[in-house]
């Protein structure tokens, strides 16, 4: 089945009060599979840069983008007890720093370059794990010629052209995930919110997901990074976080030894750990990602439709009994 962050099932209390996460095929996760770029990069493009890249005496923790674990990390940590391994080790984190959903021909690789390294790696598919697939923001990056202007979007015409290629191949990504045997994938959309080119290629990926042919037993989280980065810069309070600045950055005003209390972005790019943390939080009570959900039983399952039943008939009673109202609009 697939399920997304807005949640619209929970009509009747009774169901209500169960955990949407609950009736997951997967009882308990037993992997954990990343793929992205460097936000969720576990050190690969430290390594694959001879150890020269992010530079640690910035601050950048355990040559992660950030001042502490990324949620990737957070999810390993509750789950098995360490954080991620970057694949050039023999890790499941096939994350690198620059990583874009689109081959622009660069030397960095983008996502089925890292999803074809998963496939020659001896991982093999976990049924049973989780798969995370987090790209996007370079391919905006690129769409705004940050990365220079030549060749920033390959041999696509214009930039709508090419964020719709990024949208479609996205999608096209979870699929093969899903074909190869993933069960349990966990997806994220373009994060530069407030960002136009960002609005527009997630109103491609929205069109895009509607078109995923996935197995009946595949479960597709899908949370939005920037709604949540909205949510953060408007309502931080919600998430236990004070009011964070965005004209500055951690790296900028020294401010290591306070962990970037305030402040957004570490290094004018990436989020700090503590934005880390906080999106982390929201994405396992949302998905249940470290609970262990139950498989109801037969009789279970028994009382359920029998109580759907009674529901039922008591409705169809009502309806026969109430007086029509017409509706006006």
């Amino acid at each position: 089945m697939i399920r997304f962050l807005a949640f619209t099932i929970g009509i009747l209390s009774t169901i209500a009060a169960t955990p949407a996460w609950a009736d997951r095929d997967t009882p308990h996760y037993t992997s954990l599979t990343v793929f992205g770029d460097s936000l969720v990069d576990a050190g690969n493009l430290y390594i694959a840069n001879g150890g020269t890249r992010p530079d640690p005496s910035l601050g950048y923790f355990q040559n992660r983008f950030t001042n502490g674990y990324d949620y990737t990390d957070l999810l390993s940590l509750d789950l098995f007890g360490v954080p991620t391994t970057p694949s050039l080790m023999g890790g499941g984190n096939f994350a690198f720093g620059g990583a874009r959903i689109v081959d622009t021909g660069d030397v960095i690789p983008d996502l089925e370059a890292q999803i074809s390294a998963f496939q020659s790696s001896s991982r093999g598919i976990d049924p049973d794990g989780l798969y995370i697939v987090n790209f996007g923001a370079n391919d905006v990056f690129g769409a705004k010629g940050v990365f220079g202007a030549e060749g920033a979007i390959g041999p696509y015409p214009d930039i709508s052209s090419y964020l719709y290629a990024a949208a479609d191949q996205y999608v096209s990504g979870v699929q093969t995930l899903n074909n190869l045997g993933a069960r349990n994938i966990l997806m994220t959309d373009f994060p530069l919110w407030g960002d136009p080119l960002t609005t527009e290629a997630n109103g491609y990926l929205s069109a895009a997901l509607s078109g995923l042919s996935l197995d009946s037993d595949t479960d597709l989280f899908f949370y939005s990074l920037s709604d949540f980065n909205r949510r953060v810069l408007t309502e931080p309070a919600s998430f236990g976080l004070p009011p964070q600045r965005i004209d500055t950055n951690c790296i900028s005003e020294g401010a290591q030894a306070t962990g970037c209390t305030g402040i957004f972005s570490f290094d004018g790019i990436h989020p700090t750990a503590a934005i880390q943390a906080a999106g982390y939080r929201e994405m396992n009570q949302l998905f249940g990602l470290t609970a262990v959900a139950a498989v109801p039983e037969a009789d279970t399952w028994a009382m359920l439709i029998v109580g759907f039943g009674v529901i039922g008939a008591t409705m169809r009673r009502r309806s026969r009994s109430a007086p029509q109202t017409a509706i006006r609009v």
